[in-house]
This record gives C-alpha cells, structure tokens and sequence, in this order.
C-alpha cells in the first residue's frame, strides 16, 4: 500500500497490535505449496525463492481470501476504495496519480508504490519502518488520508458475511478477525511476483535477441560507470533497498526517513525503489513530480540539488542525447506485460 502514515506514533501502534495479533493465534498447520501447480506463484529464473513467515504460509485459500479482500472496499471506512483503488494491476500495482485520495477524497502525500515484487523487500513504506506485509497491512486501514477505519470494526463487519465466514474458515481455520485480515492479504501480495521482462529473458532466459540495440547499449549505460545506476539499482529486484537523497531539492517539505529515526542524516532521504515495470509507473519521485522517464534522467543527468545528505555518487552524467535515449528504452525493456495482463491478479 502506499507509504502515507502522518507520524510515528501510528506505525507503532500498527507494530503492537500486529505482535498482538500474532501471538494470539493458533498456529496452523500449513498446506505444502507447490508453484509448478499453482500459476499464481511462479518464481522466475534468477529470482530466489519466495519466504512466506511461519503461519502464513502459501495456499490457494489463503490467497483467494487475501485477493478479495484487496479488492473490496469494504476495508475503508465509507466503503468507497479498496487497496487496489491506489494499487491498480494494469500499472504493475501502481497508480498513475502523483498522490492518491483516500476517503471523502482526502489528499494522499506520497506517491504510491509498485506492489510488484514487494514480498522480497525486507522492509516496506519509503522510510523503512514497517518490517512485514503482514504489520503493513494496518497501515493505510488506520490511516486517516486512507482508509481511515478500525481494524477491529471491519472483522466485525466480516463476522456478519457468510462468504467470509466460509473462506476464513477454510483459509485459516477460524471466524474472520484482524489476524485473518492482514495474513491473508499479504498472502496475497507475495505473488505479485514480477520478472519476465525482455532484459530478463536477455539476462535471466539466455534469449539474446530479446534486447534491441539501443536497449542493450542502455542497458550498458546503466550497469556501467558512465550513468552507474546500479549502484543503488542493482540485483534481481534493480533495488538494494537503501536509503538515499537523489537531490530533488535543497530542502524537503517531507524528511523523509527521518520521520521515523529523527536523525539529521535521514532528513529527505527515502527508500530506494525498484524499478521493474517503470513504464508503466509514472509518475516518478516519493511526491510524483516527474511525469516522464526523460525527465527522471534529465533530473540524475544534471546531478541534482545539493542537499547535506545528497549521495556523493550523484554528480553531472554529461550524457549525449542518443544515450539518454538508449537509457530510456532500456528502462522501458524493464516492462513485464505478462505480469501487468495476468488475469489471475484481476479483480
């Protein structure tokens, strides 16, 4: 879900009660995954293996019963968006607003995220500060510019659904509660899994005609010392999952990771996003202010504002215009339509 807590004090009360709700359960005794008969959990090559926590782990149940959650909007508090209403599948599980309105249209103040691959991050919103799917599910439910509703109001409200009964039942052997509700979505969510991109059936696959020229020559560019993109966009995921100041600007009307450790050296620095499926993210930034992928470039090839936090690395690229082109081309080379057209995700 889209980072858009307004303090601290509400993503701890997340973390306590998502601990509350773990010890309170009764462990299950899982059903054995198999992805070679389950489409919706294929694991790419050159991907690791999926991780599902203890009493969580993968089964069809659960993960129809964390899908029509994420499409029901019956977790907001006026019943008028769902967790797919900011996170829409044929954007990669993106949006395509630079801030995404909650209920009774209330202004969102971050960009929100791709949901692709985020089972594989080991800490999720743009500070860092939610360890788990699971705990991050509470996040937007709670949050005023989001959901604005009560986790315990919605079981409530599910207790009185015989479908949800049915498929809670099956899926975790127990009536709907807050324990169901934020296993099973995020069940859902570990099989967003996204790689069959043309670079990764050029890097991964071993098809070497799946890049065109340009592409690979952007591919070079960026896995290269010139523009050196991989330094924080690299591995299987092109993320390392850091946090860094990109200077955007001088100073930030967000701090940034600094919301959360309230250290000088996390003002407007901001987790390092993957970016698979980029095309079809825009806009770019933890506030949406770039429309274009050119203009993302345009922004790292210029070197950016100086900030005290700026990463040293970033620095004027003094690129040509052919290879600001072969750049863009290659990111649009990052594009997994399998993945964005699979129906298995659709509502």
């Amino acid at each position: 879900m889209k980072a858009t807590h307004n303090n601290i004090l509400k993503i701890a009360l997340a973390f306590g009660l998502a601990v509350f709700f773990l010890v309170a359960c009764v462990k299950q005794a899982p059903d054995t995954p198999n992805p070679n008969q389950n489409s919706v959990l294929v694991i790419p090559e050159g991907f690791p293996e999926m991780s599902f926590p203890e009493g969580n782990e993968y089964t069809k149940a659960r993960w129809e019963l964390g899908k029509k959650l994420f499409y029901d909007p019956i977790l907001s508090v006026d019943n008028t968006i769902s967790c797919a209403s900011c996170h829409k599948a044929n954007l990669a599980f993106a949006d395509d607003k630079a801030f995404s309105p909650g209920v009774e249209n209330r202004p969102g103040v971050r960009n929100a995220p791709s949901l692709a691959n985020v089972g594989y991050h080991p800490y999720l919103l743009r500070e860092g500060s939610v360890p788990t799917l699971e705990m991050q599910v509470l996040v937007p439910i709670q949050e005023h510019n989001e959901f604005a509703h009560d986790m315990l109001a919605i079981a409530a409200i599910l207790k009185k659904d015989p479908e949800y009964i049915r498929m809670s039942r099956e899926a975790y052997d127990r009536e709907p509660d807050p324990f169901m509700i934020t296993r099973s979505i995020s069940n859902f969510q570990r099989t967003l899994i996204s790689g069959n991109s043309p670079y990764d059936k050029f890097q991964y696959q071993g098809n070497t005609s799946a890049l065109s020229e340009s592409e690979k020559r952007g591919m070079d560019l960026f896995f290269g010392t010139k523009a050196n993109c991989s330094s924080c966009h690299g591995g299987f995921n092109l993320t390392d999952y850091s946090f860094q100041n990109n200077g955007l600007d001088s100073a930030y009307a967000d701090r940034g990771r600094a919301r959360l450790t309230g250290l000088a050296e996390d003002e407007a620095v901001f987790k390092v996003p993957s970016l698979r499926n980029v095309e079809v993210t825009a806009p770019y930034m933890h506030d949406g202010r770039f429309s274009t992928l050119e203009e993302v470039i345009e922004h790292y090839n210029n070197g950016g504002a100086a900030h005290p936090n700026k990463n040293p690395i970033l620095k004027p690229l003094n690129l040509t215009t052919t290879e600001k082109q072969d750049l863009v081309v290659f990111l649009k080379s990052l594009t997994d339509r399998e993945f964005i057209e699979n129906m298995n995700f659709r509502e």
